[in-house]
């Protein structure tokens, strides 16, 4: 590491920090803070929402995931505009109609309190897990670059972030996604040309390599339920995006914020197309560096080839082969990538605790000052929370794999509750909660079953991948099932 290479890292952390802590001057209210006073550009609300689905996971993760073994975690991405067109059909006008900075109030008018306190508790435990495995990927390049201290790393990472999240609200937040997406495609796109050019055998050497050790494969096309084969991927990555358009706080609060309805709609075509190929440049970087070492181009320390390793080949390739100065446009890409959603992450769960929690349950009347103040308390408070478990995850073996695994778990299947409301015209309050504890029961004896190993049950032996699935589901089918045997179904104000 040269001092050029830090003195750029460290100049866009100071700049990145400085420029988003300057929106503090039009962040004095609560709607500024939560919807930037929806006076932000469509363009730049569709960049926010594309680094929203970009963060360290795909930077870091994905290259480790193709280098070690193939494309699988593609077929997540085929899965986007499935997504999006529900999202442009229903989600958006929808979200629109309601017109508030949260969620889920839509679902307390659907079903009650109840409904919306256990869906926006169920979107905290999942922001807190995608914050702690962010800012662990986070550390594990800084450490390979400078070889501090990981867990100093993520406690200086986790206060950076909330600094110029506290300070410049969603203006902040959505411009310096914006400004880091550039960066983080910027840098990709660097390291695909860079690797090309120093492979011995160019191209043609790079695709011989690929195909005969199959790392194009998209999967296992059979249908088993048992492995994470192309079908199980798909199907996942349906469920996820739909809960990620369709209830999930980070996006529909861009769909409030932007100026007009055609601005929102466009903001969620271009952020989610967008991220479809960014991806498969970062698993092309993954497979681009398995042909770059077994071709001896460079040299790879045998115990990052662990699976337990994966997620540390690209920060030993950006620190080991790349030259002066690039190194340091890399480092930052990735911190970019990071950074982004994390602050969004921030911004959205401290809008769930005023909107959800604070005005719904302490004070409908908050004024301004006190609003402000929970919006705050709430984003220092959940930054911590988040700088606690990426301690926690020091020793994981997959970052990728642990975060698929425990957003499944604590999503919920809040997901099946959404689509309930949405999609069925009953008022009956008995038969969503029957659905959502069913739901919550077979997540639960999945999740629990892989936790123990019991290893003959069919809870184990299905992938995990399935649980966000399966849940959603039972919730769905159940609570339909049991608004019509109450015989009290009406039309849907």
């Amino acid at each position: 590491m040269t001092t050029i290479d830090v003195v750029i890292f460290f100049v866009y952390l100071v700049g990145i920090t400085v420029f988003g802590g300057s929106f503090y001057r039009k962040n004095k209210t609560s709607s500024a803070f939560t919807l930037g006073d929806n006076t932000i550009p469509g363009w730049v609300i569709g960049m926010s929402i594309f680094a929203t689905f970009v963060s360290s996971i795909s930077y870091l993760a994905l290259p480790g995931e193709a280098y070690m073994s193939n494309w699988n975690a593609f077929v997540f991405s085929l899965s986007i505009p499935i997504a999006i067109v529900v999202a442009l059909y229903f989600f958006v006008p929808h979200y629109r109609s309601v017109n508030s900075p949260s969620a889920y109030t839509y679902l307390e008018d659907r079903f009650g309190s109840w409904a919306r306190v256990y869906v926006s508790t169920c979107y905290l435990l999942t922001q807190l897990m995608r914050i702690g495995t962010i800012l662990y990927l986070l550390a594990l390049a800084i450490h390979a670059v400078f070889g501090w201290d990981i867990a100093t790393i993520i406690i200086v990472t986790g206060l950076t972030v909330i600094i110029y999240s506290v300070l410049g609200g969603l203006q902040a937040v959505v411009w310096t996604d914006a400004i880091q997406g550039i960066i983080l495609i910027a840098g990709a796109l660097f390291c695909i040309g860079y690797i090309l050019l120093y492979l011995p055998g160019g191209p043609e050497q790079l695709f011989a390599v690929a195909f005969e050790h199959h790392k194009f494969s998209l999967g296992s096309f059979d249908l088993n339920i048992y492995e994470s084969t192309f079908w199980v991927v798909l199907i996942y990555g349906t469920f996820i995006n739909l809960q990620n358009y369709g209830i999930d706080q980070n996006y529909v609060q861009r769909y409030v914020a932007a100026r007009t309805d055609e601005e929102a709609r466009r903001s969620v075509l271009y952020g989610g197309l967008l991220y479809i190929p960014v991806s498969a440049f970062f698993l092309f970087i993954g497979t681009a560096l398995y042909a770059f070492y077994a071709s001896s181009a460079g040299h790879l320390p045998p115990e990052l080839t662990e699976a337990s390793r994966s997620d540390r080949i690209f920060p030993y390739f950006i620190v080991n082969e790349l030259p002066p100065g690039i190194t340091g446009l890399l480092v930052a890409s990735i911190f970019a990538a990071g950074m982004s959603t994390i602050s969004t992450s921030l911004n959205s769960s401290a809008t769930v605790f005023l909107t959800d929690y604070y005005e719904r349950f302490f004070k409908r009347a908050a004024s301004e000052r006190d609003s402000m103040r929970v919006l705050y308390v709430s984003s220092l408070l959940v930054g911590s929370a988040g700088i606690f478990i990426g301690l926690s995850l020091v020793d994981v073996t997959s970052a990728l794999d642990a975060w698929w695994k425990l957003s499944s778990i604590f999503s919920g299947g809040m997901l099946g509750l959404f689509l309930l409301g949405i999609f069925t015209r009953t008022r009956n309050t008995v038969a969503p909660i029957v659905g959502v504890i069913a739901g919550i029961g077979v997540i639960m004896w999945l999740s629990l079953s892989r936790f123990f190993q019991l290893e003959g049950t069919l809870g184990y032996q299905i992938h995990s991948y399935l649980t966000i699935v399966l849940g959603t589901t039972v919730i769905f089918l159940v609570g339909f099932l049991g608004s019509l045997t109450k015989g009290d179904s009406t039309r849907n104000e």
